[in-house]
């Protein structure tokens, strides 16, 4: 038997193994680091229905995402190429092919808060839907405890709060009394619930997306999620002396302590995690809510359920804050898939964000439109000790990354490189591209990034 036939035998009995796949639940949280939730290994966090779910699915312990910002990641997962552009979505294609096509809350861009508080549709794409829903909320300017962190103020006041288009907007924590009922996640989950009670009585197969805001700035939620962290335990993330010596000028993030003035307030830095992780919990009620409706109406028998952000985010790590550099806290995101029938399990190999279209497909046994250029991980949902790819690329303005098992490559568009043992160094405090003994392995990693590049 010649190895083709071996490939499309397994691939046919992968798809008759998950012929009960109907529905798929498309679930993205926005600007949640990997290593947040306890099911990556995170000690503090509390994020029990995320676990849950990956406690009976799929997790990818190596995915990651190819924007490193909202807008780019978005249209490229939701294209299911490096870059997307104008090539036909996931929703197009699941309705062309019988399915509806639903979304709640933020799939595509939005600006947070400036599409939430109007609740506007941003860079949406209507031709994806068959409905949509946009979840509205005041964000910044929910009565309550504000806190702008880097600028030490701290106020009920209402007026003089940084939101959209503000400088430091990205700074701004809100607690306050009450039950979560007038949040943009709370509300998305209400609306996902009621799609699913009525996707149970109309019987067509579905793709319904929730796109939750949180944990995306301003860090808003109501005080009972930010007592669960008291910031004088938050534990900062170590940073070695002379950590930017070995940078390139390129690859510090301009958006650094020392830029924004929290370098000054260590407290205000804690206080940063502390709210970071507040909305993390508030959000992962909001799945469990989700998820407990699925089971309930039976449909978790027929229904594939990804769980994923469109990219991480720095908290202070390399003394970075954010997003939209080539970190590996920034790229690589959480990636559950719970699929009808499957054994639970854990894959360390490397996957994209743009592998999730192709593998909806596959599940459901619809075919893949050819301007796809991710990969399905049908085959690892079969056997977790499969690999479909050993590079994943995410892009920033600046540069592209190569992450490959044991080694992190970066390429600036001033041609200045950094290069990292991931196996021996994950933290990425030792580049070791203008190191002699390392001359070898980076042209090794430049080859093989100019042959993926050219292959995109």
């Amino acid at each position: 038997m010649t190895p083709k036939i071996v490939l499309l035998l397994g691939a046919f009995l992968c798809l008759s193994a998950h012929a009960k796949v109907k529905n798929i639940l498309l679930i993205v949280s926005d600007d949640l680091k990997a290593d947040a939730l306890g099911c990556y290994g995170n000690q503090v966090a509390q994020t029990p229905n995320i676990d849950a779910l990956a406690e009976v699915g799929t997790l990818f312990e190596n995915a990651y995402c190819q924007g490193t910002v909202c807008r780019p990641s978005r249209a490229s997962f939701m294209r299911g190429r490096y870059r997307g552009e104008r090539e036909i979505t996931w929703g197009e294609h699941f309705q062309k092919n019988g399915y509806s096509s639903t979304r709640v809350g933020k799939i595509f861009h939005m600006r947070v808060p400036g599409d939430i508080i109007p609740g506007t549709d941003g860079d949406d794409v209507p031709e994806c839907w068959s409905a949509k829903y946009n979840m509205p909320g005041k964000e910044a300017h929910t009565p309550g405890n504000y806190a702008c962190l880097n600028l030490n103020k701290f106020t009920t006041e209402l007026a003089g709060r940084q939101s959209t288009k503000m400088p430091y907007r990205m700074f701004v924590t809100v607690d306050y009394v009450g039950n979560g009922s007038d949040q943009p996640d709370w509300k998305a989950a209400t609306k996902s619930i009621e799609l699913l009670q009525s996707f149970k009585k109309d019987d067509q197969p579905f793709f319904l997306a929730t796109g939750f805001v949180r944990p995306h700035y301003p860090n808003v939620a109501p005080e009972q999620y930010f007592a669960r962290y008291p910031f004088s335990q938050m534990k900062l993330p170590f940073v070695p002396n002379g950590d930017w010596d070995d940078m390139p000028k390129a690859g510090i993030s301009s958006s650094n302590s020392k830029k924004y003035g929290i370098d000054k307030f260590p407290d205000n830095q804690k206080r940063m995690w502390a709210g970071y992780l507040a909305t993390v919990t508030f959000m992962d009620e909001q799945v469990g809510r989700i998820l407990k409706t699925l089971k309930e109406l039976g449909l978790d028998n027929d229904t594939a359920v990804f769980f994923t952000s469109d990219h991480g985010y720095l908290l202070g790590e390399h003394h970075f804050w954010q997003k939209g550099n080539l970190r590996e806290e920034v790229t690589r995101v959480p990636l559950i898939m719970k699929v009808p029938g499957q054994k639970p399990a854990k894959n360390s190999s490397i996957v994209e964000l743009v592998d999730m279209f192709p593998t909806a497909c596959d599940l459901t046994g619809l075919p893949i439109p050819k301007s796809v250029q991710g990969t399905s991980l049908l085959p690892i949902l079969e056997n977790p000790k499969a690999s479909v790819k050993k590079t994943a690329f995410s892009f920033a303005g600046g540069g592209i990354s190569m992450r490959t098992p044991n080694w992190s490559y970066m390429r600036y568009k001033d041609g200045s490189e950094e290069l990292y043992d991931m196996k021996k160094d994950p933290k990425q405090f030792k580049n070791l591209a203008k190191i002699s003994a390392f001359k070898t392995e980076l042209q090794t990693q430049r080859r093989l990034y100019e042959k993926r590049i050219k292959a995109l």
